[in-house]
């Protein structure tokens, strides 16, 4: 492990469009942080172009040069879900810390499996949900949300466009190459089976995989910063899949005073029209608070905003825009992260935090049958 005066090595695994368009640049302008010493993708023209582009010293196609890599102290998973419980559990067992983008996998059983893995190791496990690391989420959001007396209803929409549209217009010029081993493929739909099998107890329907796999990606960056802001739902009241639009009606608790309860609207699906429209609005007696954020994919994304809006003292409507900083959450993140690594502070996006997401996805499918009947 690194001693804390060193800058952490990255062995990355995963060279697709998350780490090529976000992962790659903004860890290379961390370069007083970071070292990028390897990278692992199966296609070994996809590791190539990043080792060549970013000055990586090795590029390989097998994943075992990063957990065995004496070069590397945090690996970074990008990868299909399906293939983040095997290889964070290879990595903790080669006593590195583990980096995993969200979600942390696809089944409560699978995460607990990376939690026990990380209990038998000197490695710890960090879940990629950069939302939740901004400075204005942190600082403005939280600040101005403590000072709603009695919250009474809640908001989380994500209404994320056509991805393809932003990435491909990034500024980043990523690659895509398909130069994979022949049954890669078949490999990882036997993973998904078996993951989802598990998550749901039996073999899962269409509408439910794609259920679960929107949920594991656009859907927890929501769902994730919504904990954190209001708490654990006590309750999930209703859902709607309508593929791609999801929708779900949660029942939450006030921290304070009579701790009454209020419920959540939450919003999210993936249209053709390329506007990132993704927040988060709580709603008091005399203050509302929304938190605003563009998609990571373009260099010209709007920061992170928060807007209030409130009767004053006077009882005069008053508007009020809050930017903590220009900075973008993936920098945030990166720093909070090696801060952490390295001064042994606690991990706010921990595995035993990110389990959370899928109990309370296990009770969206358990609301979603129960509707179905």
């Amino acid at each position: 492990m690194a001693e804390s005066s060193q800058r952490l090595r990255i062995g990355i695994i995963g060279a697709g469009e998350v780490t090529q368009i976000i992962h790659l640049p903004t860890l290379c302008q961390l370069s007083h942080l970071y070292d990028i010493t390897a990278i692992c993708d199966l296609s070994k023209k996809n590791a190539e172009h990043c080792a060549a582009k970013y000055h990586i010293p090795k590029a390989t196609t097998d994943p075992k040069d990063i957990f065995n890599s004496a070069d590397v102290d945090i690996v970074f998973i990008s990868v299909s879900d399906e293939f983040h419980e095997p290889y964070a559990i290879a990595a903790l067992e080669a006593q590195k810390n583990v980096f995993i983008e969200k979600p942390i996998t696809l089944s409560m059983q699978s995460a607990q499996r990376i939690i026990d893995a990380e209990k038998k190791s000197q490695g710890r496990v960090w879940v990629g949900y950069m939302r939740r690391h901004s400075r204005t989420f942190t600082e403005a959001f939280k600040r101005e949300l403590e000072s709603i007396p009695k919250i009474l209803y809640a908001r989380s929409r994500d209404f994320s466009g056509p991805n393809g549209k932003f990435t491909s217009q990034s500024g980043t010029f990523p690659v895509k190459n398909t130069d994979f081993p022949p049954l890669a493929g078949e490999e990882r739909n036997k993973r998904v089976d078996a993951l989802l099998k598990e998550a749901f107890g039996q073999e899962p329907t269409p509408e439910q995989v794609k259920y679960a796999r929107f949920l594991g990606s656009l859907g927890s960056h929501d769902l994730s910063l919504m904990r954190e802001s209001l708490g654990f739902p006590e309750d999930v009241t209703a859902v709607t899949v309508n593929e791609p639009f999801y929708s779900a009606i949660f029942k939450c608790r006030n921290k304070s005073g009579a701790k009454d309860p209020f419920f959540v609207t939450y919003e999210s699906g993936i249209d053709g029209v390329p506007e990132f429209d993704a927040h988060l609005a709580v709603y008091g007696e005399n203050k509302r608070v929304t938190i605003f954020y563009d998609s990571p994919y373009i260099k010209t994304q709007k920061p992170v905003m928060v807007r209030v809006q409130e009767v004053n003292e006077a009882g005069e409507v008053q508007t009020r825009e809050i930017i903590s900083t220009f900075e973008d959450a993936f920098a945030s993140e990166f720093q909070d992260m090696h801060d952490c690594l390295v001064n042994g502070k606690e991990i706010k996006t921990s595995a035993e935090d990110a389990i959370n997401e899928l109990k309370l996805y296990d009770l969206m499918y358990a609301k979603y049958a129960e509707s179905s009947k």
